[in-house]
């Protein structure tokens, strides 16, 4: 202490921070005690720490704990190490047996492709002709018999044509053209007119639309074109156009369809009306609708004229029943390629030295073959009245007059005498005592 008092103050200072600093506030004030006081308590602590400790601490180095006290501190700012964790080596998982790989052929080796369905052949073709508009009809009648590979829709529309400018493209050499070519068509459909309020010019001069002359010279041809036709014994069906969006050219489609209804109709045509099918509930125009399917959807293009497709689609269902049904009448039941594959009849397969069906059963024992089922059974009205089994309606025959004598005889008992009804015996309203 002396030695520390005679030392200069800031000098002192500076010698406790360096040892404080270097050796820790704890040694620094353990120095400073005298050894006598030093070495009582350095018995005593370590008297309590072996006595406490565990018996593993107390075989190991019984003075570590007192190294922490006077073991130089390091600087906070050295990094710690940081322990070191092994990770062991994931183990392989055994692959399951694939039974089907070994089955599985080589890369070389072609795999067995699917039978392929065999392609049936249209037997009934059906010509559409007309403008723009009856380009959209074939692609809708193309979808509406995409379930039909017997029937072919031959596209047979120009667009931008009509029937009144033959210089751009004569519908009247076009339809004689096309009958005359040999192409085989059991069907013919004809949606045109939107291009034609035009001036129509022929080799007697130019009409403006509207005029008697426009209206003789183009009425002549619709009778001309289906005229063809029906020379052919071909079925046309002429459609009318349908309303559009400008009121003007409205008017003049109204008027040429009743050109169309009339004049075709008069060749032998056959004329379909589809002004209200795209018209809303109060008969204007509108560009959305119910669709095939009863689903509320955009019809009309942005033109105000063409359709959509699924407009187009439903264009073609005013036009579909007709030719399904001249198609199951010129063909039958079964289409083509249905038969293919099939057994032949044995009743139809001419036995020998005969030309005549074979009879002969297939039966064992030779019986007779039965005789082959209808198709259909009779048919029995529900609600016709009951007959008897030799064919008179059940029912109790009662003379005329005696019938007219109970009547009369139960009315006047009942309602001008007041008698009651004699009840039957055993019946509800029978109380007769006692009981038979």
């Amino acid at each position: 202490m002396a030695v520390l008092s005679s030392v200069h103050p800031s000098k002192w200072c500076d010698r406790m921070m360096f040892m404080t600093k270097n050796i820790g506030p704890v040694a620094f004030v353990w120095r400073l005690l005298p050894k006598p006081v030093t070495a009582v308590l350095a018995a005593m602590t370590l008297a309590l720490c072996v006595a406490n400790s565990p018996p593993a601490f107390a075989q190991a180095d019984p003075f570590a704990w007192f190294e922490q006290f006077f073991r130089p501190q390091q600087p906070s700012h050295v990094a710690k190490p940081r322990p070191e964790f092994h990770r062991a080596a994931p183990r392989e998982r055994p692959r399951p047996h694939n039974p089907t790989a070994a089955r599985r052929p080589a890369s070389g080796q072609e795999t067995a492709k699917a039978p392929e369905k065999p392609a049936v052949a249209p037997t009934y073709f059906v010509a559409v002709l007309g403008d723009s508009l009856g380009q959209m009809l074939a692609q809708g009648l193309s979808a509406a018999f995409e379930n039909r590979p017997g029937v072919a829709i031959l596209r047979k529309a120009k667009e931008d044509s009509g029937l009144v400018r033959d210089d751009f493209f004569d519908w009247v050499k076009a339809t004689q053209d096309l009958l005359a070519s040999g192409e085989k068509v059991d069907f013919a459909v004809m949606l045109i007119g939107s291009n034609d309020r035009q001036t129509l010019h022929d080799a007697n001069g130019s009409y403006e639309p509207g005029s008697p002359e426009w209206q003789a010279a183009y009425t002549q041809r619709i009778e001309t074109i289906a005229g063809m036709f029906r020379d052919k014994k071909i079925p046309l069906v002429w459609v009318g156009l349908p309303i559009l969006k400008s009121e003007r050219l409205s008017t003049s489609a109204q008027t040429l369809n009743q050109f169309y209804r009339a004049y075709a109709e008069k060749a032998g045509a056959t004329y379909i009306d589809i002004w209200e099918a795209f018209a809303d509930e109060a008969g204007q125009y509108s560009a959305s609708g119910p669709d095939i399917n009863g689903q509320t959807v955009r019809l009309r293009a942005a033109d105000g004229v063409h359709f959509t497709k699924a407009g187009a689609r439903k264009l073609a269902s005013f036009v579909e029943p007709e030719i399904r049904r001249k198609l199951d009448e010129a063909q039958p039941n079964i289409e083509p390629g249905m038969t293919q594959g099939l057994p032949p009849n044995p009743a139809n397969v001419p036995s020998d030295n005969t030309g005549a069906p074979s009879n002969v059963s297939a039966l064992p024992g030779g019986e007779a073959a039965p005789p082959p089922k209808p198709i259909a059974g009779p048919v029995l009205p529900l609600t016709a009245p009951a007959l008897a089994p030799g064919g008179q309606l059940a029912t109790r025959v009662i003379p005329a007059r005696a019938a007219n004598n109970d009547a009369r005889n139960l009315i006047e008992q009942t309602l001008q005498q007041g008698k009651p009804i004699a009840p039957k015996p055993g019946r509800a309203d029978d109380f007769s005592w006692p009981r038979p």
